[in-house]
């Protein structure tokens, strides 16, 4: 005899309560889980498919620690934390199903459960505070521009398609308004606009990526998901040893900068394109232009690994580095960084589509004067 299936809601392992579906964070990330919060403080996190244990506790471990790693590679199970699952949930029909199958569909889902300890979660609380007050102090000056949230258009409009065509003459036009109400009614128009980073010539390239960074900044604020989607295939793209990352990096940077409340956490993953010496400059200058809205991000990655680039053979670099050491008012060089301001060799930066050109000198006296305006305030 079959066994009679019984659905019930899914409930928290902790209080008993029932929890809500689970979300996409607010905050996106490179390796994502759908979250949610319980009544009684736990956190917990979706695995559709059973098959990532562990890199769905440590997220949501992560998540319970206000997205302080640091904070949460320090803590212990038991001690500090405790652990819950509920098996056989469906995240389709947001139940969990004992014979782990609907009408021929395996049911494989799990809900990963993790809830602080009162100590620790003041703990935890007093570290955000105080790194919210660091970062507020560290961004003060910097070029934030205000978010605003996309109009919301009506439900029954007749949809557009994307074209290439149309895509790319719109991207070269900087018609922003076309390309984004285009992006809202077919996403894939940012797949189209990724393409149109395969160009020899390097000023087309950056005036795509800024272009791609308006678009997104703007999508973003109704559609985050599909924005993720073109992070994940850019960051993949870079990681692609057959291939030629053109303007890949660069366009993270914009599409970061440009929403760095949602997409902040992947600043981190730049940093993985340093050792390869085709990819350095377009890095530096990624950071570069994600410090400019919020030095904070690149205060929280191993910055101090680029320390030695300052003395790097390519002013290039050498200017590029001390412009973005200046932005983040990185005070543990700031003798090095004065070293520079006798170097008058020239480099060229392209600053919003444009080229323009500079000595490492002028980068330096400009990062010292950074470091010493906030070493006053």
């Amino acid at each position: 005899m079959n066994k009679p299936r019984i659905t019930t809601p899914p409930w928290c392992p902790f209080c008993g309560q029932k929890v809500g579906r689970a979300t996409d964070a607010i905050e996106r990330k490179m390796h994502e889980f759908k979250v949610g919060r319980c009544q009684c403080g736990a956190v917990y996190s979706c695995d559709p498919t059973g098959h990532n244990i562990g890199s769905a506790i440590v997220e949501t471990l992560v998540l319970a620690c206000d997205n302080n790693w640091d904070f949460a590679w320090d803590l212990l199970p038991e001690d500090d934390y405790l652990t819950g699952r509920v098996e056989d949930y469906d995240e389709m029909t947001h139940q969990v199903v004992n014979t782990r199958n609907i009408d021929g569909r395996p049911v494989r889902g799990v809900l990963y459960f993790v809830r602080l300890h009162t100590a620790i979660t003041e703990i935890s609380k007093r570290v955000r505070e105080k790194k919210t007050a660091q970062a507020a102090q560290l961004n003060i000056g910097s070029e934030q521009n205000p978010v605003a949230m996309e109009p919301l258009l009506d439900p029954k409009r007749k949809r557009n398609k994307a074209s290439k065509q149309d895509v790319k003459r719109y991207a070269y036009l900087g018609d922003i308004d076309s390309l984004v109400a285009l992006s809202l009614d077919d996403k894939k128009t940012l797949r189209l606009l990724q393409r149109l980073l395969y160009e020899p010539d390097e000023q087309q390239r950056y005036r795509i990526a800024r272009v791609i960074g308006q678009v997104t900044s703007r999508v973003a604020s109704r559609e985050p998901g599909q924005v993720a989607e073109l992070v994940h295939r850019l960051f993949e793209a870079c990681s692609d040893s057959a291939a030629t990352p053109w303007g890949m990096v660069e366009t993270l940077g914009e599409v970061i900068a440009g929403r760095p409340d949602i997409f902040g956490a992947f600043t981190r993953h730049l940093l993985n394109y340093m050792g390869d010496s085709s990819t350095q400059s377009q890095v530096i200058w990624a950071l570069s232009k994600i410090a400019r809205v919020r030095p904070d991000l690149i205060r929280e990655t191993p910055f101090y690994n680029l320390f030695h680039f300052m003395s790097h053979p390519d002013p290039a670099m050498r200017g590029q580095v001390a412009r973005l050491l200046g932005r983040i008012k990185a005070t543990e060089v700031a003798s090095q960084l004065a070293a520079l301001t006798d170097d008058m060799a020239e480099l060229s930066i392209w600053e919003d589509a444009e080229c323009v050109q500079y000595t490492v000198s002028d980068l330096a006296r400009e990062a010292v004067a950074r470091i010493q305006e906030g070493e006053v305030q």
